[in-house]
């Protein structure tokens, strides 16, 4: 069952727990403890096997209009099993109950490496829009494509 985590400590321990399970993704120290500390600080939903996270999904807002998926982890067995999906309609219901306009998302550019196609594939699936690439955002060998999805 999805739902909203409250406590900053729980949140940054969500976040942590998924997206140490997720070494292809989340490989970079620094990065991971970057984005567990910046969940503690946004909304953040989870889908919970007792205390156990199976994935979870953390919102950003960007501006007034507009807001992004932070971050986003499922645990790697539970992949294509409609777990993502789910988070996802937490997230845009919360955007679309604020009032936001628009949803993005920032993601490794398809055609890099088959395990970020599959990322790319997942967001068009949900109705983003590629928006822009950039190249330099994080690193040549990992240039950021950049999603768009109307909150309508």
């Amino acid at each position: 069952m999805i739902t909203e985590v409250t406590g900053k400590d729980k949140k940054e321990y969500v976040c942590w727990e998924i997206l140490k399970s997720l070494p292809d993704y989340f490989g970079n120290p620094e990065s991971l403890n970057e984005y567990a500390e910046n969940c503690r600080e946004l909304p953040l939903w989870a889908d919970m096997d007792g205390g156990n996270p199976l994935g979870f999904i953390a919102f950003k807002p960007t501006s007034p209009y507009a807001g992004e998926i932070h971050v986003m982890g499922v645990r790697r067995e539970l992949h294509r099993k409609g777990l993502g999906r789910g988070l996802f309609g937490e997230l845009y219901r919360h955007a679309k109950a604020g009032g936001f306009r628009f949803l993005t998302v920032k993601t490794v550019q398809m055609g890099r490496y088959p395990d970020y196609d599959r990322t790319n594939l997942f967001y068009q699936s949900l109705g983003f829009m590629e928006l822009e690439c950039l190249p330099s955002l994080w690193d040549e060998q990992n240039p950021c494509q950049v999603y768009i999805m109307d909150v309508n």
